[in-house]
């Protein structure tokens, strides 16, 4: 027998060990080891699970001596025998990984039935109703878990029957047609595996630890350890815990409760209970239950105490508590703990409001908010001062709201999510396998289901609308439709649903923009005390600027002038410089949209001064300025075949053939950026001469700004100083008309390796560097990222060759690595030189965490993700420092 242990009696653990006994697990061993009510258990922990599944599903040496072991330490613990038919025990057998996974892993109730011990049970208890039916539950339960047969196969049975009796719910059930349920049952299990379902207790026991285990790895999973960023190598730990019955009666039931409200946060108990009834049925969205409140008017002697065990829960961990529990006749169980899932507005305020009560710190509560979650307290809401007229109202189950095309199937909504549709995931209820389609949905209805079934959970966690248990709307799934009486809503029409309130709307109706709560403008300014990264923004526009500000960006990282250039009213002009055929010619058309640029520079400059705005000069290749090739040449052949005038003909093929001219087989490593400079340096002047200008009219106007002038694309210092002399040409030229003198300085970006390379050289020069992430990472993983995201990153994605896509999540040991290389030698040739990152990266809090580790001055991102980069950035400092 093996010496290394692996089960764990309850009150031989404690909160301390989750990563070995599983979050569920440890949480078990906790409450038993304060006091609280937990039914007696143990738990096979998690390097068993991992032994397991590394050696092929064989169970590592000694485990099951130990299982075997702990087990006659229940039986002797509650008096009973394990497959003993005059007192029998039975066990639920259930998973926790280290971090929580809702609903993704397996659950086995009622173990330990079989054709004696159920009458046994019925002598004991003097019910054979209850005991009959938890044997029902058990072989649909194990059946479903353990021998892979479908639920619905088993829901169909007792439909049937309910049809019969003209019953509504499954405790209605009596005890002579349970029976017939279970042979029913039995002969579906015969007839699907080729065997009978299981007596022996030990074998049902070793089957469902099995599964468990087995559970580790599928599919939703797998998804959902995916999409949460979960280290497929933790593995889960088995929970075998002795059952408390929840479906002995009108004096007991099963619940699952919140000590703060999830949704918003408030200090209020918030959950739901079921009389009469086991935990599935609840986390299932089985049946719909009653709000907690109820339970005071149904078990009044119990509700005290569980409202003191939940203040007592969240006291012991400082944290929101999500809590299960079941009352057997009378008497209270605990049977879970863990710290809740909650929105982003909710993990907020009770963050602030812990604060305040003296629960936590400023910095655990910055700690204890997930930064990109707080992205959600951004979405948009329904606009309540239209007159809307709901279809239908259900559970406000998680907030905000969504519009989009009904959809019923989740391969569906995925399909059409991926592809950039907007729908809505419509089902009874949705079950694990469901989380595909989830992601992809904007939102989720379900007909039945309560505010903690699956999809209400889940969709919180993504920061999903959700709306539960809406029972006027019927759902005909293979007629692709649901009805609200004689309304009919067809797959593919358009419905809007409004998590906050559970209305549901036909078509699309108007929607407002988000404020922010006094506690989420708290958290902030805590994370601007704290951190030190500075936070700028990527705006290319006045209107982007001033709600950059109001996110709190202290400057502008990056401003694309080419987006200046794409206007309508610009874009000729555009086109007519590129097809220049004179110096001459081409200046003419510069002159025009000089008045155009200086505009702009001078609305940006004002809306974030007095705070610093960095203008990337023209970055892409011309062609993107010109109609599209194909386009064209299809334009080209519909005019001769309407015999359409020779001249316009002639004027359409001078442009095809100046498009071809300009056609490049990688124009994303062609001629763009600083190339584009030194071949038309009159187009970079043009813009210089457009900056100094609106800065000259600003000045004049007391208005005090400060230009950051970037050069993009630079690979040599020869380059940088070109340009340089160019531009410091223009600013001398403006100086001497104007009399002014400006603030300004000249840097570049850092967007190719040999850049970082020679960062030593380039800041001799050079007065600021900003990283551009999104082509740094093109170039040096040699990804195009407009190809490999659609094509082959999921593939890398899936088989784990890469963690992250890398241009949503900087790559810290590639593309870090020679932003660690230029930091260091830029700062050894001119210490204090400015440096931040302007590329989609600014904005992701695992990114701007390496950015604070490797010492850059600011991150920039685009406006919505200020709060979660400055939020990010306090986090950075408080985990690194």
């Amino acid at each position: 027998m093996s010496s290394k242990k692996y089960v764990y009696l309850f009150e031989e653990g404690n909160s301390d060990m989750r990563s070995l006994l599983g979050g569920k697990g440890a949480n078990l061993a906790e409450m038993t080891r304060i006091g609280l009510p937990v039914p007696p258990g143990f738990t096979i922990n998690t390097e068993a699970c991992n032994e397991y599944l590394a050696s092929g599903y064989e169970f590592p040496s000694g485990v099951l001596d130990q299982v075997f072991s702990a087990l006659s330490q229940l039986e002797a613990h509650t008096g009973k025998g394990f497959g003993q038919k005059d007192n029998p025990l039975l066990v639920s057998v259930r998973s926790g990984a280290a971090v929580s996974m809702p609903g993704m892993m397996d659950t086995i109730l009622n173990l330990g039935l079989n054709d004696e011990t159920v009458q046994g049970l019925a002598q004991l208890t003097g019910d054979e109703r209850f005991a009959y039916d938890c044997y029902r539950r058990f072989i649909q339960m194990f059946s479903n878990v353990v021998l892979e047969m479908e639920h619905n196969q088993f829901d169909e049975i007792v439909e049937k029957f309910k049809r019969k009796l003209s019953l509504i719910f499954d405790y209605e059930i009596p005890a002579s047609e349970l029976k017939q349920i279970i042979s029913e049952y039995k002969l579906l299990v015969r007839q699907g595996k080729g065997s009978d379902f299981p007596q022996d207790v030990k074998e049902q026991l070793v089957l469902a630890i099995k599964a468990v285990f087995n559970s580790w790895n599928n599919q939703r999973a797998i998804v959902y350890r995916r999409l949460n960023k979960i280290d497929d190598n933790l593995g889960t730990a088995v929970n075998i815990q002795c059952m408390a019955f929840g479906n002995m009666g009108q004096d007991c039931g099963t619940g699952v409760a919140f000590t703060r409200n999830p949704s918003t946060g408030e200090r209020e108990l918030y959950g739901e209970f079921l009389v009469n009834a086991q935990g599935e049925d609840v986390v299932a969205g089985i049946r719909t239950p009653m709000p907690i409140s109820r339970l005071q008017e149904e078990l009044p002697s119990v509700y005290q105490q569980f409202l003191d065990t939940c203040q007592k829960l969240e006291n012991h961990y400082r944290d929101l508590q999500d809590i299960e529990f079941t009352v057997e006749k009378g008497t209270l169980y605990m049977l879970q703990t863990r710290n809740g899932k909650r929105t982003a507005r909710a993990s907020v305020k009770a963050a602030v409001d812990m604060v305040s009560e003296g629960l936590i710190s400023k910095n655990e509560a910055l700690l204890r908010v997930d930064a990109e979650q707080i992205n959600q307290l951004l979405h948009r809401q329904v606009d309540n001062s239209v007159k809307l007229d709901p279809i239908a109202v259900g559970l406000p189950a998680s907030p905000g709201a969504a519009c989009g095309k009904v959809i019923f199937d989740a391969d569906m909504a995925e399909k059409l999510g991926e592809a950039g549709e907007k729908v809505v995931l419509v089902r009874s209820e949705t079950t694990p396998d469901d989380i595909h389609g989830i992601i992809y949905a904007q939102g989720v209805l379900t007909s039945r289901g309560g505010m903690t079934s699956h999809a209400a959970v889940v969709a919180r966690g993504m920061g999903k609308p959700c709306v539960c248990g809406c029972e006027a709307i019927k759902i005909d799934p293979p007629g692709k439709c649901f009805y609200i009486g004689e309304l009919i809503i067809r797959e593919g029409d358009t419905i809007t649903i409004d998590g906050a309130t559970g209305r549901v709307m036909l078509g699309e109706v108007p929607m407002i923009e988000p404020t922010l709560s006094d506690e989420f403008e708290a958290l902030l300014r805590w994370a601007d005390e704290t951190k030190r990264l500075a936070v700028r923004a990527n705006a290319d526009t006045p209107q982007d600027a001033a709600r950059a500000r109001e996110f709190g960006a202290k400057g502008i990282g990056l401003c694309r002038t080419e987006h200046m250039f794409m206007a309508q009213e610009r874009l000729p002009i555009v086109q007519e410089m590129i097809l220049a055929e004179s110096l001459e010619e081409r200046e003419a058309a510069l002159a025009r949209l000089l008045e155009f640029q200086r505009d702009d520079f001078y609305g940006i400059l004002k809306a974030m001064a007095p705070y610093p705005v960095t203008i990337r000069l023209l970055d892409p290749p011309l062609h993107e300025f010109l109609p599209d090739k194909e386009t064209l040449l299809l334009e080209i052949a519909d005019l001769k075949y309407q015999n359409a005038d020779h001249l316009v003909i002639m004027g359409k093929e001078d442009l095809l053939k100046k498009i071809e001219s300009l056609s490049e087989a990688n124009p994303m490593l062609g001629h763009r950026g600083c190339r584009l400079g030194l071949t038309f340096p009159e187009i970079y002047r043009m813009q210089a001469r457009a900056v100094f200008e609106a800065m000259v009219q600003l000045r004049q106007e007391k208005v005090e700004t400060l230009a950051e002038i970037e050069i993009p694309l630079v690979m040599d210092v020869a380059e940088f100083v070109y340009l340089k002399g160019e531009i410091l040409d223009v600013y001398e030229e403006v100086k001497t008309g104007s009399g002014v003198e400006l603030q300004f300085v000249l840097g570049t970006m850092l967007e190719l390796p040999r850049a970082c390379i020679v960062a030593d050289e380039l800041a001799a020069e050079a007065e600021f560097f900003s990283f551009g992430t999104n082509d740094l990472t093109q170039t040096t993983l040699g990804f195009s990222r407009d190809d490999a995201e659609g094509k082959f990153i999921p593939v890398y994605l899936e088989k784990k060759i890469i963690k992250d896509n890398p241009f949503a999540v900087l790559d810290r040991k590639g593309v870090g690595s020679l932003m660690r290389i230029a930091e260091e030698k830029a700062r050894g040739a001119k210490k204090n030189i400015l440096m931040g990152i302007c590329g989609e990266h600014g904005g992701d809090p695992s990114s701007v965490e390496f950015c604070h580790i490797i010492g850059l001055d600011y991150v920039s991102c685009s406006p919505y993700r200020i709060p979660v980069a400055r939020l990010a950035a306090a986090q950075a400092k408080l985990n690194n420092d």
